[in-house]
């Protein structure tokens, strides 16, 4: 069992995404592990990861969706194994967990038993945010590592601001727009003769390109994907349709044309943060963040 509490054994499916813990708080493991600050002791292990390889930005941003919106933010995506929620098709491209990896280690070596792995996710993904030039957002810590992940849970939305897409995911886009042989009318021409150059139509489809089109600001962690999408330059369709469905243009429109983006991002990540938590008693802290600790 995940928990004892039968309302934190619900699927993504049929439990409510949004519900959230007020156990966390700002500041959780002050004073618990002696005089040392573990929000610095990952923050300094993200800093040098992130300086090595800058691409983790959007790597672990991903991953905490990716944990959160399946069961909660309970490091469940972490969990090695034949059938766990690593396995399932929209989490095998998910990276950075040797970064998770890192983090736990130094942690665990300050002070053993005291940090959770979904914790880390939460820390980590900040300090990312913050270093792509986003805002510096307080985050609430607290959570604890669930025992369950399977494959079969996973059922996920999507949504970009900063990465890369792989060519095989929109050529269709740019050849074959709902089988009609050609390409979909509603992209910005000049992003048409781009991504074709980029992906060509016999290609294996492995290519990269940027989700935001504008190369200032491709890497940074800002509103320019939702300028983009809306002069209909989104290389996803998924991305591409937040700007031209009636449901959601009106909000793509006032975060395009705001100048707080960075601090309802940083609001946005702690709502998501705090979905169907594990706190107090409810789960475990983990020894290490690919395995549930044995249980005798």
């Amino acid at each position: 069992m995940k928990t004892p509490h039968s309302s934190r054994l619900k699927s993504h499916a049929d439990a409510s995404p949004w519900h959230c813990d007020g156990a966390l708080q700002v500041g959780f493991y002050r004073g618990k592990c002696g005089l040392l600050d573990v929000e610095s002791i990952v923050r300094a292990v993200v800093t040098v990861k992130f300086l090595k390889d800058r691409t983790i930005a959007p790597a672990l941003i991903r991953m905490q969706f990716h944990d959160c919106f399946v069961n909660g933010c309970d490091a469940s995506i972490l969990l090695d194994g034949n059938s766990t929620e690593k396995t399932a098709g929209p989490n095998l491209s998910v990276r950075g967990y040797e970064v998770i990896d890192a983090v736990k280690d130094a942690v665990e070596k300050f002070c053993p038993g005291v940090v959770s792995c979904a914790d880390i996710i939460a820390i980590a993904t900040r300090d990312v945010v913050y270093l792509s030039g986003g805002g510096k957002y307080s985050v609430e810590t607290g959570r604890r590592d669930g025992f369950v992940s399977l494959a079969k849970n996973v059922k996920l939305p999507g949504g970009h601001t900063i990465g890369v897409a792989h060519c095989n995911l929109f050529q269709a886009r740019l050849y074959n727009y709902k089988n009609t042989g050609k390409p979909d009318p509603s992209m910005d021409l000049s992003l048409l003769e781009t991504l074709k150059k980029m992906c060509p139509q016999n290609s294996t489809g492995f290519n990269t390109v940027n989700l935001d089109q504008n190369p200032k600001s491709a890497s940074i962690v800002d509103n320019s994907f939702h300028k983009q999408i809306k002069m209909h330059r989104g290389v996803l369709q998924i991305d591409q349709d937040l700007a031209l469905d009636s449901l959601t243009k009106a909000t793509v429109d006032k975060v395009a044309n705001g100048f707080d983006f960075s601090t309802k991002f940083g609001r946005a990540m702690v709502k998501m943060g705090a979905i169907q938590v594990l706190t107090g008693k409810q789960g475990e802290i983990r020894k290490s963040c690919r395995a549930v600790n044995r249980r005798f």
